[in-house]
């Protein structure tokens, strides 16, 4: 087994949180393993003033990660599951998927009121559009103003500007240790999250089997199980950030259960659909249910959004 090896990670404090506790749990299991770790901006990271929708590119936080591990600058990448594309370049593969954390959304907002609570025409952060289509659909009287960046980046625009609330990811504030800041957190069977959202994973080179044997500690394989299961869903979909799709998978009893949900921009189209299948056959749940939102009326929605943002 190799002596040392080096992890590739985004430089955001997120990124490097869960970089460093991917660490740990690698020393842990291989005490005598050297573990280094190069951090890399990547142009999510650099490009702040345009919202990801008009960047329109499905690598914005994998990419730089990617070119570093074919030129075996660093072993293994750390990435937010919800950020990998569905499609990943020739000669790399995902070898490890962790353990879920919390899939949900969150509410920060100020005052501490819930979104059913805001005012009449609150101002909301944030820069996803599966999540603006439902709080359109949920308030169409939210006024939405795009919010990018880190989640402290984020949290300094949201205090400093005219916000009453932001949405963000669970877990990642949690991770961060800021779970006093959460006003609201959303059942994620009725606001569904992003695909992969709350697992992280580790992508390698696809024959470096000796990598592959030291992160296999790592692999969750519940998690793995309905995280394919999403990704499925979204690939079948041809989706990425410029899309509002939202899944989420779940074990129960000897069953997948995956809920899938396409809307539109403003939120006053949301198709939402729940499938069950095998739990050994995730993907072909992903594409049934995807294949089920097109039938009722998915792909039309998702034609338009494509032409409003080639337009743009």
């Amino acid at each position: 087994m190799a002596s040392k090896v080096i992890i590739g990670t985004r430089d955001s404090a997120l990124a490097l949180w869960q970089t460093n506790w991917i660490k740990e749990l690698l020393q842990e299991k291989y005490p005598d393993l050297e573990i280094g770790v190069k951090a890399v901006k990547t142009q999510g990271d650099k490009i702040l003033d345009v919202a990801l929708a008009k960047i329109g590119d499905k690598g914005l936080f994998t990419k730089e990660l990617e070119i570093a591990l074919l030129n075996e600058e660093v072993d293994l990448a750390v990435h937010s599951m919800k950020d990998m594309p569905t499609l990943l370049p020739e000669g790399l593969t995902i070898g490890a998927i962790t353990k879920r954390h919390n899939p949900a959304d969150v509410v920060i907002s100020k005052g501490g009121l819930s979104l059913l609570e805001l005012p009449w025409g609150a101002v909301i952060g944030t820069s996803s559009l599966r999540r603006q289509a439902q709080l359109h659909h949920m308030r169409p009287d939210f006024i939405l103003k795009d919010l990018r960046g880190n989640l402290n980046t984020r949290l300094k625009k949201f205090n400093e500007q005219d916000f009453h609330a932001m949405v963000l990811a669970a877990a990642g504030v949690e991770r961060l240790g800021w779970a006093e800041k959460i006003t609201e957190r959303l059942d994620p069977t009725e606001f569904l999250p992003a695909v992969g959202q709350g697992a992280l994973g580790i992508e390698i080179r696809e024959k470096d089997t000796r990598i592959q044997e030291i992160i296999s500690v790592l692999h969750h394989q519940e998690t793995a199980t309905v995280v394919r299961a999403e990704r499925a869903l979204l690939r079948s979909l041809e989706g990425g950030c410029q899309i509002p799709i939202g899944a989420l998978g779940e074990i129960k009893g000897e069953k997948l259960v995956l809920l899938g949900l396409v809307g539109s921009l403003d939120g006053s189209m949301i198709i939402r659909l729940t499938g069950e299948g095998e739990i050994d056959l995730p993907e072909e749940l992903g594409k049934m249910l995807a294949a089920q939102l097109v039938e009722q009326g998915a792909g039309e929605i998702l034609k338009q959004i494509r032409a409003e943002f080639n337009e743009g």
